[in-house]
């Protein structure tokens, strides 16, 4: 992910921070400030999406008609623009109302009951400043492209590390893995920070 910069929402909901992100293509990403903490004169945060975090998955097809392809989380920008007035159909039967926002797909609404069998394990490569979920709940599936695409959302929410600047923006932090994984950890373990 790339440095983009944050500006502060007006407004509080329960006496949460709001910050509203923004992506290299200028789409916007609503989310709570779930913590935040000084560390070596910089202070960060640990961001948390207000509407539902979407994820669409797909299998790669295969070479032998007889193989099951690899289930891969569509990912292109180009993919996704394609397919996503289908997804939006689909998921609207449901009443929720997917969002090209920015980072990731969201979709505002409320979800349906979580079944045992509407869970969805998965092995997602980690990115630098957000938490990939391993087990998402099966929303819907649609049919675009000649390929047949799943609608989830994450049983564990995705998290983004933010790093505050003067005038009140915030970047996506960017760091290597360790000092990330050092953030990361301090923010969602650390007890002694106030919750207002």
């Amino acid at each position: 992910m790339s440095s983009s910069q944050f500006s502060s929402e007006s407004g509080q909901y329960d006496d949460t921070e709001i910050v509203t992100i923004y992506d290299e293509e200028g789409r916007s990403l609503s989310c709570y400030v779930e913590n935040e903490i000084e560390y070596d004169g910089k202070a960060y945060v640990l961001l948390m999406p207000i509407d539902l975090a979407i994820v669409i998955l797909t299998e790669e097809i295969g070479n032998d008609e007889d193989d099951y392809g690899e289930t891969i989380m569509v990912e292109d920008s180009d993919e996704i623009e394609a397919i996503f007035d289908d997804a939006k159909a689909v998921l609207g039967e449901l009443n929720l109302y997917l969002k090209r926002t920015g980072f990731i797909l969201t979709a505002s609404g409320e979800l349906p009951p979580l079944e045992e069998n509407n869970i969805i394990s998965l092995e997602i490569e980690e990115h630098a400043s957000e938490i990939e979920p391993e087990e998402l709940q099966f929303l819907a599936s649609f049919y675009s492209l000649e390929q047949k695409y799943n609608i989830c959302t994450p049983l564990t929410p995705i998290l983004f590390v933010g790093e505050r600047k003067s005038f009140g923006k915030i970047e996506v932090f960017q760091a290597e893995e360790d000092e990330l994984g050092f953030i990361l950890e301090e923010l969602l373990f650390d007890q002694d920070y106030e919750e207002d």
